[in-house]
């Protein structure tokens, strides 16, 4: 049971690490258009999540996956980038349904990668697959807070301070765009 909780929190904490904001801005970016009654769809869209990241963290363990770290840390700001499009121009492009899932299914997995690494030199070879969905848990639970908070803030903004709603995602996307693009740049492998 102990191991059990340190990988769960060890997944908690990967997610709030102040040190690499990419799991937390992705999320923010995906949850803020949303209110309470699309939870459902946003707790989808963060279990996708975590299976991304679990599969390739699964792969990277049980395979060895060899993909280029550059290239890998290059993507991950990228894929947040993207999820800013449906922020910035609602009404200039149109965004399929599929989209947030796709997006947030490959941003999983780029992550996973990008965590792979470090993931293999702490898990014990012995119980690998429990620390593992260990880790999945503590990411789930995390990414869940998140969504709520960013639920209850919309709900403030929204509804108690009537701040417009798509000043408030152009807002928002705009600042996770910029950091975004500030961490595609320090990271670019050209």
């Amino acid at each position: 049971m102990e191991t059990i909780w340190f990988y769960a929190q060890l997944g908690f904490n990967h997610v709030l690490d102040f040190q690499g904001l990419d799991h937390f801005y992705f999320i923010i970016a995906l949850a803020i258009p949303f209110g309470f009654r699309e939870f459902q769809k946003l707790l989808w869209w963060v279990s996708l999540f975590t299976l991304g990241h679990t599969l390739s963290l699964f792969g990277n363990y049980f395979f060895e996956l060899k993909l280029s770290a550059d290239w890998i840390e290059f993507l991950i700001p990228v894929t947040i980038a993207l999820s800013c499009i449906p922020l910035l121009k609602t009404k200039i492009v149109p965004v399929a349904n599929w989209f947030p899932s796709i997006i947030t299914l490959i941003f999983g997995l780029i992550h996973g990668l990008g965590f792979g690494r470090y993931f293999s030199l702490i898990v014990s070879e012995d119980e690998a697959l429990v620390d593992l969905l260990s880790f999945a848990l503590g990411v789930e639970a995390v990414q869940i807070f998140i969504v709520v908070g960013i639920l209850i803030l919309n709900v403030l903004f929204l509804n108690v301070l009537k701040i417009n709603k798509s000043k408030w995602q152009l807002v928002i996307g705009a600042m996770i765009l910029s950091q975004a693009i500030r961490m595609i740049i320090e990271t670019s492998p050209f």
